[in-house]
């Protein structure tokens, strides 16, 4: 990776080896979620780890694993996740790596319980005024503006985008300059299952309506489908591609939010170049701190507000696993509760859980019991709508009997008279 010297906007950059200098011993370091790993950053501790003692990353979802995630350096450099990704599930389940239970909206709080000692992030700029942007993301990391110093990676793929995740050269304790460019990122096109479930809750959605759509096959589904919709606003934690395309469509134009109305406000963004090069100085993107965003009390401030997440299986009560698969973790909490709860207290709020009737194998998802090792991730009293290829069953103020009626008609019909002989059995239906 070839490191570009320039002296930009008064300030000069300087070599990746400087971050060192900011690492003592029992360090707590704090890296982004997704787009916001500084790679050459990472590339330079783990080069010197062996002469590092007690040091820890604290971060979610990383993309690529690392040696220090696998546990490659010991007691020099650790792996601390709070929502497992491609680079870190193998580590957790191999016991290399430990992963911390979590809301999205509470990680700047957990965050300073480890009092972190530096913040090393993605940024572009600096800009002529001597600020630089996170770029693609605010998350938990721009909350620690002004409090901790960051050291930045700024690369040209970055976007400079707008809102409070911007650092000023003053705060950082240094920068370097590369052209490493970002991860891709893999689509899977829509199912005919998808396109049904979309179609379900298109219906539901009103003109006016705030959104936080989650990433996948489902949401994309969705956000095709609400393009003949006017006025919606986007207040979501993950701006995709979907979402700008509804955007550009015309049918989210934010007019009607109570916060920040005309802006779409994320707190971190994952796409395609399309989607970097759009981001890249537009106004209208407004990137917030998660523990704003996904804030429950502020989501309930937005009138009509529709939050969608997937899960992974349902029971007849309607408690909702969405972290682990066949009882085996996944990836964590991240924000589905936060947004539940929200949407709970919304004006005309609605929350949907979305998931296919059946995993490829042909096992039903809608389950009497969850599978044993499944965590709750959503409350059965917080879960508000299900969803699957077969209908709606709308759980808010449902007895469990009606429930349980609820969702047995929108499993896969294979498995509904075992569901039914299961309720009855313990005393779900009568």
């Amino acid at each position: 990776m070839t490191i570009v010297p320039e002296r930009v906007g008064g300030l000069i950059p300087g070599d990746p080896a400087d971050v060192l200098r900011w690492i003592r011993r029992d360090a707590r370091i704090v890296v982004p979620i997704g787009f916001g790993e500084p790679p050459t950053l990472l590339d330079t501790i783990e080069a010197h780890a062996e002469e590092l003692d007690g040091v820890q990353i604290h971060r979610m979802d990383p993309y690529a694993t690392r040696p220090y995630i696998q546990g490659t350096y010991g007691k020099h450099l650790h792996h601390v996740d709070y929502f497992l990704g491609p680079g870190s599930r193998q580590a957790f389940w191999d016991g290399q790596c430990d992963l911390v239970p979590n809301h999205f909206s509470e990680m700047p709080l957990l965050l300073r319980r480890i009092r972190p000692d530096l913040v090393i992030a993605r940024a572009s700029g600096p800009d002529e005024h001597g600020y630089f942007s996170l770029g693609t993301n605010a998350d938990y990391a721009a909350a620690f503006i002004g409090e901790v110093p960051f050291f930045l990676e700024v690369t040209e793929q970055q976007p400079f985008t707008y809102g409070q995740n911007q650092v000023h050269g003053s705060q950082i304790a240094g920068w370097i300059k590369t052209d490493a460019g970002f991860p891709k990122v893999s689509h899977r096109a829509p199912a005919p299952q998808d396109g049904a479930i979309a179609g379900h809750i298109a219906e539901l959605i009103p003109n006016g309506a705030c959104l936080q759509v989650g990433v996948g096959s489902i949401p994309d589904a969705l956000l095709n489908a609400l393009s003949g919709h006017k006025d919606l606003g986007v207040h979501t934690e993950c701006l995709s591609d979907g979402l700008m395309h509804l955007i550009e469509s015309g049918a989210a134009t934010g007019m009607r939010k109570r916060n920040f109305p005309g802006k779409h406000v994320t707190t971190f963004c994952v796409g395609t170049p399309e989607l970097m090069r759009w981001l890249d100085h537009n106004p209208a993107v407004q990137m917030m701190p998660v523990n704003w965003t996904n804030d429950p009390r502020i989501v309930a401030t937005e009138p009509k507000f529709v939050s969608i997440n997937a899960t992974t299986e349902v029971d007849l009560m309607g408690q909702a696993a969405s972290e682990t698969i066949a009882g085996r973790y996944w990836s964590s909490s991240g924000g589905q509760a936060d947004f539940a709860r929200g949407a709970m207290y919304s004006e005309g709020g609605k929350a949907f859980l979305v998931l296919r009737s059946t995993t490829s194998s042909g096992r039903g998802r809608i389950r009497s019991t969850l599978t044993p090792g499944s965590v709750v991730t959503t409350l059965k009293n917080t879960v508000d709508h299900v969803v699957t290829e077969y209908g709606v069953a709308n759980l808010r103020g449902a007895s469990l009997h009606e429930r349980a009626r609820r969702l047995i008609a929108i499993a896969h019909p294979d498995h509904r008279d075992e569901l039914r002989f299961n309720a009855r059995k313990t005393g779900l239906l009568h």
